[in-house]
């Protein structure tokens, strides 16, 4: 089969190699779309080695069950469904509870292995799962399905950590609009009664945002925060999303929330937000406000965003791109030039 591999840091190449073997308690997919987020980017970019052998790339699976392992029950050949990132081992306390995400197996870093940060992942034309990551998406069309995999499941979660904020006559920023802002814009229409403003360098991923559900837009500057304070009678936002996650959007968020509002960083840019254990005066962290980085979600989580998917309520913009054209798809994702999603299609 193909895979599309990091075999050197920076350095991805389409490669032969074996069609995945799979043990008793796995699945073996036949890919049918694999999403492209920043984090294969960042993977991209580590300039060490992150295992011996050639990683494929790809956590956002979307594919049909080609073999089943002789240990699995409830699963056949010929359905399809798309792949839950967090291979947890299901039986520590998080995992019974519901927060796979979190796994204890994990340890502090509390990342569990997923497929593309570890585990071969789906940029190829099989991948080998384990039977418990498989969640049925029934006749969703392949491209649609594979961004629920991650840029449904984190935005479900970090609105849904976050819900108890989002009630009749609350206001949401939503602070980058693309693979998965675009989403959450989506996801905060279809399940809250919030007022969703958007944030973004670019105009076009602001009229993005309108389509999706935003109320009103801005083009992040020197005096966005002040947009939304004037929106907001001079308190803030009840609730800010923050799917960039650097310097100045870590510092946007501390700007801008409203006292016993939420910071849910979702994005990865590195960026610190300044909260000091000093009195608040209005420029800097309100009283009573909260700040979450989140990881991921649960498998719930990607349940919910499934149905919000198949009942119409959840598109994801996406562009379509062979799997022979991952390297030059995720250039034009570095460039900032994809709108929405890319996806590859290992087959036409």
């Amino acid at each position: 089969m193909r895979a599309l591999q990091l075999t050197d840091p920076g350095v991805l190449e389409l490669r032969e190699v074996p069609i995945p073997e799979i043990g008793p308690t796995d699945l073996l997919l036949r890919v049918g779309a694999t999403g492209i987020c920043h984090s294969d980017l960042h993977v991209l970019h580590i300039p060490f080695r992150m295992r011996e052998e050639p990683l494929t790339l790809g956590h956002e699976i979307a594919g049909t069950i080609e073999a089943v392992g002789d240990g699995v029950d409830g699963r056949r050949t010929g359905e399809r469904g798309i792949v839950y990132l967090c291979w947890s081992c299901g039986v520590c306390r998080e995992c019974a509870g519901g927060d796979e995400n979190v796994c204890r197996a994990a340890g502090r870093t509390a990342m569990p292995p997923c497929p593309g940060l570890g585990p071969d992942g789906g940029m190829a034309d099989y991948i080998r799962v384990p039977a418990s990551s498989f969640v049925p998406i029934g006749d969703l069309d392949f491209a649609q399905a594979a961004p629920l995999a991650d840029a449904a499941l984190s935005s479900y979660h970090a609105i849904r950590g976050a819900r108890e904020h989002l009630g009749p006559g609350s206001v949401a920023v939503v602070i980058g609009i693309g693979g998965l802002g675009h989403v959450a814009v989506q996801i905060l229409a279809a399940t809250t009664a919030t007022r969703v403003l958007a944030v973004d360098v670019s105009a076009d991923k602001l009229e993005l945002a309108a389509r999706c559900g935003a109320a009103e837009g801005f083009v992040a500057g020197d005096d966005t925060a002040g947009e939304i304070l004037d929106r907001t009678a001079g308190r803030g936002a009840d609730a800010v999303f923050d799917f960039v996650g650097v310097q100045t959007t870590a510092r946007l968020a501390v700007e801008s929330v409203a006292p016993n509002g939420a910071y849910r960083m979702i994005g990865l840019g590195g960026g610190a937000p300044e909260i000091t254990a000093a009195p608040a005066d209005g420029t800097g962290w309100p009283w009573g406000a909260s700040v979450r980085k989140t990881y991921g979600g649960t498998r719930s989580d990607l349940i919910d965003s499934v149905a919000l998917a198949t009942s119409g309520k959840l598109r994801v913009e996406v562009e379509r791109y062979p799997l022979a054209e991952g390297r030059a798809a995720l250039d034009r994702l570095e460039r900032g030039l994809i709108t929405g999603r890319a996806v590859l299609i290992p087959r036409p």
